[in-house]
């Protein structure tokens, strides 16, 4: 049985100043996954309940060993109860961040039911955005990331 939401909720913004610490202390490498997650002209959007809470793209960190589309269709699955058909790699991106270096593995898939079930424990909102209507606010990998796309 899982925590409730609100423990979880904590359980992720501790975790997220702890690993702050950690990136300060050690400047590592950190391997992870963004999917640009398309119906047709728009685009789905999250926002995360720690850390940056501009609308991002739903992602997360690679396991050890892990491929990076097996971890784009796992953190879809986690996320937002999406099970993904055609994975399309975009690219990848390197940046540095909060001490860290990002390198992450860009993918976008076509999504046929525009309905996810969020885990409510690490995302507070989703929702879906016209590529040519995004949110002010939006966290730094969003546009670089829709750059890399190929409109249909």
């Amino acid at each position: 049985m899982p925590l409730p939401v609100p423990i979880r909720r904590v359980g992720y913004r501790v975790a997220y100043h702890l690993l702050r610490v950690y990136w300060f202390v050690f400047r590592p490498d950190v391997r992870g996954v963004k999917c640009l997650l398309t119906r047709g002209e728009e685009v789905l959007l999250v926002r995360h309940t720690y850390g940056d809470r501009r609308w991002d793209l739903p992602g997360g960190t690679l396991h050890r060993g892990e491929d990076p589309a097996a971890a784009a269709r796992r953190e879809m699955e986690e996320e937002l109860g999406v099970v993904l058909g055609d994975l399309v790699a975009l690219g990848r991106l390197s940046r540095r961040v909060d001490h860290r270096r990002d390198r992450l593995h860009a993918f976008q898939a076509e999504l046929s039911e525009p309905e996810v079930r969020l885990d409510l424990g690490e995302l507070s909102a989703a929702d879906w955005f016209s590529r040519d209507r995004l949110p002010t606010e939006v966290a730094r990998y969003v546009r670089p990331i829709l750059g890399l796309a190929r409109p249909d």
